[in-house]
């Protein structure tokens, strides 16, 4: 049995770790202020981003549904790992040489695990793109990449590659790497019959279907001869513990940054496409595996495009001009509203796709057909319209009324005017008289007949599936911490009444070094609210904020003090919570924050004073009434005092 990971090697990779670009492999991260980037939150879903990260502590934190911790705990959520296993994952990519407590090494993971499963896909990736180059049976799979315009430097930058055609060489080759053959079950690498495990694909040329991060996941196989017994021409991966065909996109792991640059991206049909679009200088294009685009696969988009009303991007659907085609837009068009960004179509007039397009008329013609794209909700209109005959008044009034819900999935209801005219004008009716009923269509709870269906019933922020990751929720535990219960109750981050406490704990978690020791010197009864309490027992049980440089050192030891996950949770989300500072906080502003708090605390006191000076009598209690009467004089020549500094600090 492995022992313990050392806790200095623990925190010599939360040093090395850069938190925004462990998340950035998976969210599109804007600046938002000094030090912060925000973006759309990965664990449930928003229209407008909720989710920061502070690279200077090291920490995130989303102010939507709660979830928030450091670089270990985002790879936990996002990835489904164990604790030690993401920090062995942070470690290989941070250069950090892993000690374990008696000496032991790290623990080989059960059969089934997410990280067996995603060494045997690598394994198996390496594998079949030995065989498309090495194999002579191979050359079947090398001719079909060749007839399509991609030589064997695409082949090797798309890391495509070739099952064998006998029954088991991936079998023998990763049992020879210590795999079972349960394990490449699971995965989906291999198949059971009544005369037992065999070789899931044979020969096909495959492609390695790869996460965000860059992990391979699964396969999708084409079909290269005639006797191969399963007739469907692309055989794509099971769903497995790793692989969710709703959830992938092919390609998005090399598309993700030009995504984010150009927020842009084109949704193609195929893993050729792709390769083409690719190629020929479309590098933002993805593909669907083995199923129609869905509402997970517009949620992963939507966190790369950063997809809100701020940071407009445009998603791009390529079809045939053919009835499939056609279909295929209409089912675009029902999930239009998963974006706020401007949905197009691109369709190439000869029913060419993308790889076609490519071989027949060069790379210009594909950048070309991207160039060329029409709103989506145009080319659904335009189709739409042709079941009509619009030179006679009641084939035009049928018309408005099957086509005026359309729009009722356009997000920028601003923009339906202008979607009026244009109706009126492709139909040859009054503007006012389009308007009329695009309005009242617009407006109508029912769904007209011939108006496609919203997908899901509406997709944003507040709905059912939004709520997914819990709200509240802190940092994932490490082993050995169990939660605390009941919970800290956690304060209204916007309550007027506790702004001064909360900006001042903010400075304290990011920048400890500018409060320096006095904030040590406050007392618990300084801060009102538990929580608020907690945070401050934390900085004195981590060491004292005298004593401490900051860093995601600091957060880390700040949540390891804290009493349960609600708490841990609000460390983080101070961590990344942006300060009122005008600029980079000072001593002068930490002062005035000092002042401020201890200020509303000698408030408290002489209200205190106050009521029971109103209980007593003067006349029967003279000596004790002049005594605290005497404390009240002070505590308000105090209160001023206090006033003075917080007041000045500010200024």
């Amino acid at each position: 049995m492995a022992g313990r990971i050392r806790d200095d090697d623990i925190a010599l990779v939360r040093e090395r770790t850069r938190i925004d670009e462990v998340v950035s492999q998976y969210v599109t991260l804007r600046p938002a202020g000094t030090g912060s980037l925000k973006g759309l939150c990965p664990f449930h879903d928003e229209k407008s981003p909720s989710f920061n990260v502070r690279p200077q502590v090291g920490a995130y934190h989303c102010f939507g549904c709660g979830e928030g911790g450091d670089a270990i705990s985002f790879l936990q959520k996002i990835e489904g790992l164990g604790f030690v296993e993401a920090v062995e994952r942070l470690a290989t990519l941070a250069g950090v040489q892993l000690r374990y407590v008696d000496g032991g090494q790290p623990e080989r993971r059960q059969p089934g695990t997410r990280a067996r499963l995603i060494e045997a896909h690598k394994a198996a990736a390496q594998f079949y793109a030995e065989q498309l180059h090495s194999s002579p049976e191979a050359a079947a799979g090398r001719t079909f990449l060749a007839e399509r315009g991609f030589d064997r430097a695409a082949a090797e930058h798309f890391r495509v590659g070739f099952a064998p055609r006998g029954g088991s060489a991936l079998l023998s080759h990763l049992r020879g790497r210590g795999f079972s053959d349960d394990e490449l079950a699971t995965g989906g690498l291999a198949a059971t019959s009544a005369r037992g495990r065999y070789d899931r694909f044979r020969g096909r040329l495959v492609w390695p279907i790869r996460e965000l991060s860059g992990d391979v996941v699964g396969f999708g196989a084409r079909r290269l001869f005639d006797d191969d017994r399963i007739d469907a021409k692309y055989l794509n991966t099971p769903e497995t513990p790793i692989y969710h065909k709703s959830q992938v996109l092919y390609g998005v792991d090399l598309a993700r940054r030009d995504i984010a640059r150009k927020s842009q991206a084109v949704v193609v049909e195929g893993y050729t496409d792709v390769m083409a679009c690719h190629l020929a200088g479309v590098p933002t294009a993805v593909a669907t595996c083995g199923t129609a685009f869905g509402e997970d696969h517009a949620r992963v988009l939507r966190r790369l495009l950063l997809d809100h009303e701020e940071f407009r991007g445009e998603v791009i659907y390529t079809f045939d001009g053919d009835e499939a085609g056609q279909r295929a837009a209409l089912r675009a068009f029902e999930g239009d509203q998963q974006f706020v960004s401007q949905t197009y179509v691109a369709v190439e007039p000869d029913g060419l796709d993308p790889c076609d397009l490519r071989l027949k008329h060069g790379d210009a013609a594909v950048r070309d057909l991207i160039a060329r794209r029409i709103p989506l909700y145009r080319f659904v209109l335009e189709r739409a319209l042709e079941r009509f005959d619009l030179d006679r008044a009641d084939g035009r009034v049928d018309a408005l009324r099957a086509t005026a819900p359309y729009f009722r999935s356009v997000r920028d209801r601003a923009k339906l005017n202008a979607y009026s005219r244009e109706l009126a004008g492709m139909l040859g009716m009054d503007v006012d008289e389009v308007r009329a009923e695009v309005a009242r269509a617009a407006g109508a709870p029912g769904r007209a007949a011939g108006a496609p269906g919203r997908a899901g019933g509406g997709h944003g922020a507040g709905g059912a599936r939004g709520d997914r990751a819990g709200r509240g929720r802190g940092p994932v535990a490490e082993p050995g911490r169990t939660p605390t219960a009941p919970q800290t109750p956690l304060p209204d981050p916007n309550e007027p009444r506790l702004s001064a406490e909360r900006e001042l704990l903010k400075l304290v978690v990011q920048s400890p070094t500018v409060v320096g020791p006095a904030f040590d010197a406050l007392e618990e009864s300084d801060f009102t609210h538990p929580a608020y309490v907690a945070v401050r027992r934390a900085s004195a049980g981590a060491g004292g904020v005298g004593t401490s440089a900051g860093g995601d050192a600091w957060v880390s030891a700040l949540a390891d003090h804290s009493p349960d996950d609600a708490v841990r949770g609000l460390v983080t989300a101070l961590a990344v919570e942006p300060l009122r500072a005008a600029g980079t906080p000072d001593q002068r502003y930490a002062g005035s924050l000092l002042a401020r708090v201890q200020e509303l605390a000698v408030a408290r006191r002489i209200a205190d004073v106050k009521s029971k000076l109103q209980r007593m009598n003067p006349v029967e209690q003279t000596e004790a009434y002049n005594k605290l009467f005497g404390e009240l004089v002070a505590l308000e020549q105090h209160r001023r005092g206090l006033r003075e500094r917080a007041v000045g600090g500010l200024g």
